[in-house]
């Protein structure tokens, strides 16, 4: 985790601060002049900058407010708190116009103090959502006529900024598309920055796509940037577009339009000059006629589309996809690369995926945490593939002659856009035989080393799904026969049902 970076010229602030976040887990670096700081940033790594600086503003010889200054031309996005025990209005105006993210009176209330930093860090990673390097990010792999149909669309638009629609069912890789679109256009250079528009409430997704000002709504507590404003003179992509509420529909209709937008509690446009990549795995024509999206928002969006196929329609990249999963998942644990065998990898291909390459991701990454040895076997596969497998089970034929190219003009009405089509039940808990306790620590682990804070929930939630099926598969689909086995009511299992997706 980056450092928070403390600059006071009191070693008693300084002190009481460390020790604080310390306890909070959290690290720091303190300065005691902010020239020390301008030269701390032209040496230090990435991982080494700072997430979060506090200063205090009247320093010997160097003032909070000249550094705040500075900091906003270099780390634009760094949210800065400053701090003085001269609380007059001109400090606070001062502090507020040059930027910061907050203003702490001294003596301040310790516990106060360490949830405004906290605030603050929420709000650095939020400013850092998508406008990650997209040259760290893999290259997309796939050798099947579908993909290569892909390739050369993004190709073709490479040097082009026409809004692009990309269509594909969940899990397909539709953001890889759209990091490619933007990696290999002109505005490589700028940010991408992306949004899930389904993932965000309804009730923030405004602020969250334009932005606030200081006291729009209870909670503001200070100016915030949209994702239009992060994502100025690169790509902003807005994933799961179908999901949009319809007002919030006419707002991004108006940017599109004119490039102009308003803060939340805003009075004055904001220029910004963005390409829009959107992508859905619903029927947009078929919503319009619903009703249920803006009829003009979807010609603005459908100048260019872009079919992404279903892995059940690219079977040959499973074994390639595969490899490289397994390759990367070993990277984030620490361990060696497994092998997999070819008669493996046969099971693999003729799975369904009803998760797309997201699923086989999962499935490799489980595999590398759960193969007991170095070379993985049919029977080391994942329960929903070995059933698949035993019972020859192949979804979807590959795609016939009337299946669209990838690459479509808006005047083309055939979207051939998938139908949405339920998550794989990858949540259920696979524990090895009887060594079942070694198994969820294995898991465990896992989870901790990727970083995960929800570990108890996700565990206790895979728990119960892999009681709850193993129950129904014994009483043969019968709930209350379930319920009375498992020692539970019936309104609780069918409770539990719904929460974890099992229907």
């Amino acid at each position: 985790m980056k450092p928070i970076w403390i600059v006071d010229d009191d070693q008693s602030i300084r002190f009481v601060l460390e020790k604080a976040l310390m306890r909070e887990g959290l690290p720091t670096r303190s300065f005691t002049h902010p020239r020390e700081v301008l030269q701390a940033l032209g040496s230090v790594t990435p991982e080494e900058m700072p997430q979060v600086l506090v200063s205090d503003i009247r320093m010997p010889g160097g003032s909070g407010l000249d550094l705040l200054g500075k900091l906003k031309e270099q780390l634009p996005g760094l949210p800065v708190i400053i701090m003085t025990a001269y609380s007059d209005l001109d400090s606070a105006v001062s502090a507020f116009q040059g930027g910061a993210f907050e203003y702490l009176p001294k003596p301040f209330d310790l516990t106060k103090a360490i949830e405004l930093i906290r605030r603050a860090l929420d709000e650095s990673q939020r400013e850092a959502v998508g406008a990650v390097d997209v040259d760290s990010t893999p290259e997309m792999l796939g050798q099947a006529p579908a993909m290569q149909d892909v390739f050369r669309a993004i190709g073709r638009l490479s040097q082009s900024n026409v809004t692009v629609m990309i269509t594909g069912e969940s899990g397909s890789g539709k953001e890889l598309v759209a990091r490619a679109l933007h990696k290999h256009s002109q505005r490589a250079s700028g940010p991408f920055v992306a949004i899930n528009t389904a993932a965000i409430p309804k009730d923030l997704l405004e602020s969250e796509l334009f932005g606030h000002e200081r006291g729009a709504f209870t909670g503001a507590q200070t100016m915030r940037r949209g994702r239009f404003e992060q994502a100025d003179g690169g790509t902003l992509f807005l994933d799961e577009i179908g999901d949009m509420k319809f007002d919030l529909q006419t707002r991004l209709l108006r940017v599109l339009s004119d490039g102009n937008f308003y803060r939340v509690g805003g009075h004055s446009a904001i220029k910004t000059n963005v390409r829009v990549i959107a992508a859905t795995h619903q029927n947009l024509e078929q919503r319009v006629q619903e009703g249920t999206f803006r009829e003009d928002l979807f010609h603005r969006l459908n100048v260019i589309r872009l079919r992404l196929p279903p892995l059940r329609e690219r079977r040959e990249d499973i074994p390639v996809l595969t490899r490289h999963f397994l390759q990367q998942s070993a990277q984030q644990l620490g361990v060696e690369v497994k092998r997999i065998s070819e008669s493996a990898i046969e099971l693999l291909q003729a799975f369904a995926f009803p998760g797309n390459v997201r699923q086989l991701e999962n499935i490799c990454h489980w595999l590398t945490v759960m193969a007991p040895a170095q070379a993985i076997e049919p029977k080391d596969l994942p329960p929903e593939v070995m059933q698949s497998g035993a019972s020859h089970h192949v979804a979807a034929p590959t795609p016939s002659s009337d299946v669209p190219n990838a690459f479509t003009a808006s005047s083309h009405n055939g979207s051939a856009v998938a139908p949405s089509v339920a998550m794989p039940k990858a949540s259920v808990l696979n524990l090895p035989g009887e060594d079942w306790q070694g198994g969820l620590e294995v898991q465990a682990m896992a989870l901790l080393v990727e970083g995960r804070t929800d570990v108890w929930d996700e565990l206790t939630k895979r728990f119960e799904a892999t009681l709850i099926q193993t129950a129904l598969a014994h009483t043969k689909g019968r709930r209350i026969d379930a319920a009375h086995k498992l020692g539970i009511g019936r309104n609780t299992i069918t409770r539990k049902i719904q929460e974890l997706g099992l229907e």
